[in-house]
């Protein structure tokens, strides 16, 4: 499929709930969101046959994505349909990780090809505040189980916020001793309407940190430290993101820098956006969406790839640095 600026699209990400087992100050308010009626959020049958209809029309990658994809029943029989979907070549999933440590092994069993785990500090007391409600060593272990399940890659994302001062060196650090790809993510203003922040909480111009500068903040604190500065990689882990990567000389994985903001990469864009009731959304930053549910409930399969066909339409050639989004990311889908 190629959309109207020429791009083609082989990538389509698909949220399987609003439900999370977080509250990142990012996502979602404290008190969390109104969550959906079981009968509003796609069924595994029909995110099965959306699959195959998306396929039909040259969908090679599926992502899973949430609120937290693990929290929903039956996933690991979603991935094992989904994986055996006929010209479906990769199948991941981006994740917490809380609940690897009990599932991985099952997951890769069902034919999950990888993982993304979402980490945004090393600091106990600074993750429970972004988190609201997690554990630090909760995902840490998650990290640890999907390295024992054998994916390959196992990347780790980090949405970095000015204010809130991570070690950034420590995260990079991570990629040293095991094959871990940490990825550095630019705060994105979806689900704000302003740019004045709340505690913290809402985007803010001044919390972004360009991916050029945080290069060059990772490189000077290693240098202090008498590390060796970071260098482009060699190798790119397999994925079929937007990160430009680096790596420590020697080192087991890479580092990522990934630009929406500061050096976006619409003119490669790959994907469309299916949230967890039905909507197919062209751009994460655009709040146009095409009803998916509707014509897998009652439609044909001609009716479903009409719908597609038409948000396929609908991409935008950029997002034009929009700022704020009628919906949150956990309604959106991670």
């Amino acid at each position: 499929m190629r959309d109207g600026h020429g791009r083609i699209i082989d990538y389509l990400r698909i949220s399987l709930t609003d439900r999370c087992n977080f509250r990142c100050i990012y996502c979602m308010p404290e008190e969390g969101v109104c969550q959906l009626g079981r009968d509003e959020i796609l069924s595994l049958e029909e995110i099965e046959r959306l699959v195959r209809v998306a396929a039909g029309l040259g969908i090679k990658s599926i992502r899973l994505t949430g609120g937290e994809p693990l929290v929903r029943k039956g996933v690991e029989g979603l991935v094992r349909a989904v994986t055996s979907t006929p010209g479906i070549q990769n199948v991941s999933m981006t994740t917490n990780g809380v609940l690897l440590p009990k599932m991985a092994g099952d997951l890769k069993r069902a034919g999950l090809n990888r993982v993304n785990i979402s980490l945004d500090t090393l600091d106990a007391e600074q993750f429970r505040q972004v988190t609201r409600v997690g554990r630090l060593e909760d995902t840490l272990a998650g990290i640890d189980a999907a390295l024992e399940a054998g994916f390959n890659p196992v990347k780790v994302n980090a949405v970095t916020v000015r204010s809130l001062d991570q070690d950034f060196l420590a995260f990079a650090a991570l990629s040293i001793d095991r094959p871990l790809h940490v990825r550095f993510i630019e705060f994105m203003p979806v689900g704000a309407s302003d740019s004045t922040g709340v505690d913290g909480a809402g985007w803010g111009k001044r919390d972004v940190i360009p991916s050029d500068e945080l290069l060059g903040i990772i490189n000077e604190r290693a240098r202090a430290a008498g590390m060796p500065e970071l260098v482009p990689a060699n190798d790119k882990p397999i994925g079929w993101g937007p990160a430009r990567y680096y790596e420590f000389p020697g080192a087991q994985g890479t580092v990522g820098f990934i630009s929406p903001l500061s050096r976006h990469f619409c003119a490669e864009c790959n994907r469309l956006r299916v949230t967890a009731d039905g909507k197919v959304r062209p751009c994460l930053f655009s709040d146009e969406e095409f009803d998916l549910r509707e014509a897998l409930r009652a439609g044909t399969d001609d009716e479903v790839r009409g719908v597609l066909m038409a948000a396929l339409g609908a991409k935008p050639d950029e997002h034009h640095d929009k700022v704020g989004t009628e919906r949150t990311m956990s309604a959106i889908g991670g």
